[in-house]
């Protein structure tokens, strides 16, 4: 990742135009880095295709290379991973970078906690200011010995010591990756780890758990799995990353006149929450070949445009679509009528408060946008050209890219870089499918 201030990232998108065509995103971050994780613990030769080779998944993968795994990657998207069982796994002798993924860091701390390893995980300057205290209480709690930076922030240290016990805790956010660290600590520790939500969170770690031969039980909000388990090694495919397709899907669904779609899409019930809103905002979206891969739910979207509407997002999907709400600001800006988001706090605490950047963003593009504690309201209309402020946030850099399909004049977006983190060709696959989008660098 490019971190000098005058050589960064940044895009240049014309006004106007429309998606066309079919396109295929890359795949499933969560999923990735999961795959790697359970792969490396499995005992066995586990076989992946699809992998999202973005920059935050392979920190994951180099993790586990230097705790001694051996991974091939024989071809593009393609991992061989050759699991020995965590009676193999080695303390790293450098600290674990993590970059800019929060997903890696958090699920890879309650591994590590529940496998008793020494270790140390760093991230960059971004991820460094991420609340991690809502998983170093739960994992003190069932014994781990951890030390952090000043407020619970990384640089997370583990110390090893004596095996954890299981746990029952109710986590107070809906966070799947709370969740998944204290499931992941529970896996090696002893007894029984139960975990309760306030409300519904993408289950992806239940799910691909279950496909090393793991016994996971989920009933409503909540999830329990017993110590002390075993995995075995597997063979899966990664679908479409859904939090990819979804700057495509509202490109294509707020301008009348395109026709898109994009094939092999993940549609976890957990994850589908923008489909179903955009859905609701009057967008055409159609699902077909619907099939299922590894116990993920994939199906081929197409997207007719259509003028949208405003609506108030309700509550229910709100946590099922929280890595897409930069983009969903981006279609209200779009609509007739207002957009109320409420019960999205959660959006605050992402690479960056994804709030604050979307409406500092859209203001300066003439939107009438005001942000509240939790959510935004956001009144359609017209939208300007300008110059935005990414914050280094790959989510926001690419919506306000997608939100020159419906400005009066060209947008720049500015710090750009960390969009590598999770779509390395997004500038190629949209300017491919009718985006008028270029990249330079600053300075």
């Amino acid at each position: 990742m490019n971190t000098d201030k005058q050589n960064k990232l940044q895009f240049q998108v014309e006004a106007g135009g429309k998606l066309s065509g079919k396109i295929e995103v890359p795949g499933d971050k969560s999923m990735s880095h999961r795959s790697v994780m359970f792969g490396a613990m499995a005992h066995g030769i586990t076989e992946v295709s699809g992998f999202l080779e973005g920059e935050d998944a392979l920190h994951t993968l180099q993790a586990f290379e230097q705790m001694g795994v051996i991974i091939e990657r024989p071809g593009a998207g393609k991992l061989t991973i050759h699991g020995k069982g965590v009676e193999a796994l080695r303390s790293p002798a450098q600290p674990i970078y993590h970059g800019n993924a929060g997903t890696g860091m958090r699920l890879l701390f309650g591994l590590l906690a529940g496998l008793r390893i020494p270790a140390t995980l760093t991230g960059d300057e971004s991820l460094s200011r991420r609340p991690m205290s809502r998983i170093v209480d739960p994992i003190k709690a069932m014994g781990a010995q951890v030390s952090t930076a000043e407020h619970g922030m990384p640089p997370l240290t583990l110390h090893g010591g004596d095996q954890l016990k299981g746990i029952e805790y109710s986590t107070p956010m809906a966070s799947a990756q709370v969740k998944s660290c204290i499931l992941l600590a529970g896996l090696h520790a002893k007894g029984k780890t139960i975990v309760h939500e306030p409300g519904v969170t993408r289950d992806h770690t239940e799910r691909m758990l279950r496909g090393f031969g793991v016994e996971v039980q989920s009933k409503g909000l909540r999830v329990e799995l017993d110590g002390e388990q075993q995995l075995t090694a597997t063979s899966l495919h990664v679908p479409g990353d859904i939090s990819s397709a979804a700057f495509f899907l509202v490109g294509a669904a707020m301008i009348p006149g395109s026709t898109l779609t994009i094939n092999n899409v993940g549609l976890n019930p957990t994850r589908r929450g923008v489909v179903d809103i955009l859905r609701l905002m009057g967008a055409e979206i159609e699902e077909s070949n619907k099939r299922e891969t590894g116990g993920e739910l994939v199906a081929d979207l197409h997207v007719t445009g259509a003028q949208l509407k405003g609506i108030d997002v309700p509550h229910e999907l709100v946590s099922l679509a929280i890595d897409e709400f930069p983009a969903l600001f981006v279609a209200a800006a779009s609509a007739v009528g207002t957009t109320v988001v409420s019960g999205a706090e959660e959006l605050r605490v992402k690479e960056t408060d994804r709030i604050q950047v979307m409406t500092d963003g859209l203001r300066s593009l003439g939107v009438d946008i005001t942000d509240t504690p939790d959510g935004a309201r956001i009144v359609g209309g017209s939208i300007q050209g300008g110059t935005v402020d990414s914050s280094g946030d790959h989510r926001t850099a690419m919506s306000f890219a997608m939100a020159a399909l419906i400005s009066s004049g060209p947008i720049t977006v500015l710090d750009c870089d960390n969009v590598a983190t999770s779509f390395p060709d997004f500038v190629a696959l949209a300017a491919g499918s009718g985006l008028r989008v270029s990249e330079s660098r600053s300075g």
